[in-house]
Order: structure tokens, then sequence, then C-alpha cells
């Protein structure tokens, strides 16, 4: 059986990696090389150097504010995000009627697409403002705030599901013989569960922090980056850099690779620090 498996792996690995290929690795590389470049289609890009980049940071500030926005927006959306969720989950794994009916009901926003999920809400939060005769974009106050409750409200079922799996992988001759020798509820939390269930903290919030560093859709749809481009996030930025400016192509282009340098670099740290505090079972 081995001996097969070795013989005809090629023959089974081939499709997939031909798809990454066609479909990651070479636009990624592309895309490295169309930053260094000015363009309108791949066949007349002219090589001009790190001059993209140059101007990503100095024609204008919106790639900073957008930046900085992004960034208060994922440290408020990490937090609330795994703190309610944790919560959340320590609540459900109690023996209660109803959990599996609360755990369904918490995890369908999920579920929702992100561009029908930011309309939703649209529609919501500007129903509630115009009592005040405002809207969402009346303020930028109001648009992060928009976009952290809509952020919240989609993830938290998930991540509470997650918690929940290492919750209930916790085994429990270690909760029993903590209760035996006098723990109470707050240092049992701090000293079996929470580093217990470090993997599936690692886990949660390496997907809450990607997702809201390249939140996108929702961000078009709730505010479209108003009022005046505050409320605009970094994958909305370089969305209207590429397709909102003529010329400015490769500029966008060059906004995109620093994108991904700072979500890989932000990321593989995150994982190294909560990777090392997990406990081995």
């Amino acid at each position: 059986m081995h001996k097969n498996l070795k013989r005809y792996f090629p023959v089974f690995a081939l499709p997939t990696c031909a798809a990454f290929a066609m479909a990651f690795l070479i636009p990624f590389v592309m895309g490295i090389y169309l930053s260094f470049t000015k363009f309108t289609t791949v066949t007349n890009a002219q090589w001009v150097g790190v001059q993209n980049y140059i101007t990503a940071f100095t024609a204008d500030n919106n790639f900073i504010n957008a930046l900085w926005f992004t960034v208060k927006f994922t440290v408020v959306s990490v937090i609330s995000v795994n703190v309610i969720a944790f919560f959340l989950a320590m609540l459900l794994t109690r023996p209660m009627k109803g959990t599996n009916l609360f755990r369904s009901v918490f995890f369908m926003p999920n579920l929702i697409g992100g561009i029908v999920l930011g309309y939703i809400w649209n529609l919501l939060i500007n129903g509630i403002l115009s009592y005040y005769g405002v809207d969402i974009t009346y303020s930028a106050k109001y648009g992060f705030w928009g976009l952290v409750v809509m952020m919240n409200w989609q993830l938290i079922g998930y991540m509470m599901v997650i918690y929940i799996a290492g919750i209930q992988n916790i085994p429990g001759d270690l909760m029993e013989a903590a209760s035996i020798d006098g723990a109470g509820p707050v240092k049992t939390l701090f000293k079996i569960t929470i580093p217990m269930v470090m993997p599936s903290i690692t886990i949660c919030t390496f997907l809450t922090l990607t997702n809201s560093f390249k939140l996108f859709d929702q961000n078009l749809a709730l505010t479209a980056g108003a009022p005046g481009r505050q409320t605009q996030m970094l994958a909305l930025d370089i969305y209207n850099t590429f397709y909102g400016k003529i010329g400015w192509q490769g500029v966008g282009q060059a906004k995109a690779v620093v994108f991904f340098i700072i979500v890989a670099v932000i990321a593989f740290l995150q994982l190294y620090l909560t990777g090392k505090k997990e406990v081995e079972q």
C-alpha cells in the first residue's frame, strides 16, 4: 500500500499543485513585480523601481490613515470578540437546557455573506441614528463602532464553537482535582481552563486578527470609507487606489504588497507568542 501511494502520489498531487500555482503562486509573484512598475495592463508595464512605494506613503495621507484606523479596529475587535466568545463558551459548556439551540443561534450570523451583512447593519444602524437626525457617515466614531459591533456579531459565534471544543477537551479528573484542592472558580479559570485551551486561543486570535485586518466587503457596504475616507480600512484603500485613479495601478499594487507584509508579520508574531504558552496535553 505504501509503495502504491508513493507511485501514484504525483498523479493525485499534480492537479492541486497546478491549481495552486495558477491561482496563487504565479499571480502573487507577478503582483510583486508589478508593484515596481507603472502599468494599466500586464503587457505594458514600465519599470519605475521603488517610486510606487514612495508615492503610496507620500502622495497623500490616505494609506497611513487607513493603516491607523485598521490597527485600532483590529485591536478592539480581537479583544472584544475573543473575550465575549470565551465567556459564552464557558456558559454553554455548563449543564443547562437548550445549549445546542443557543450554540446554533450564536453561530448563524457567520453564515451570512460579508457584503449582505454590511448592508443589513447599515440599515439597522441608520434606522437608529435617524431618530437623532444623523446617519453612520455623520462621524467617523459612528462608523468605527458600527464596524466593531458588526464584526462582533458575525464572528463571536464561530469563535465560541472553537472555544467550546477546547473547553470540552479539558480532562475531567483535572478539574475534579482542582476542586478537591480547594481552587475557586477564578483560580481554576486562570490556572487550569485558560492554559488548557491555549491552542483554541491561538486559533481564535489568529482568525480574528487576520479577518479584522483584511476586512473589505463589510467596510464597503457599511460606510464605504465615509466621511472623507476617515473610516476607510487598508483593503478598501487599496481597492480605491487601484480602480479609482487612472495610472495608479502600480501604487495600488505596492500598497497591496505592503499590506501583505504587515499582515504576515503580525500573524506569525501572534502565532509565535501564543504558541509558546500552549500546554502540551
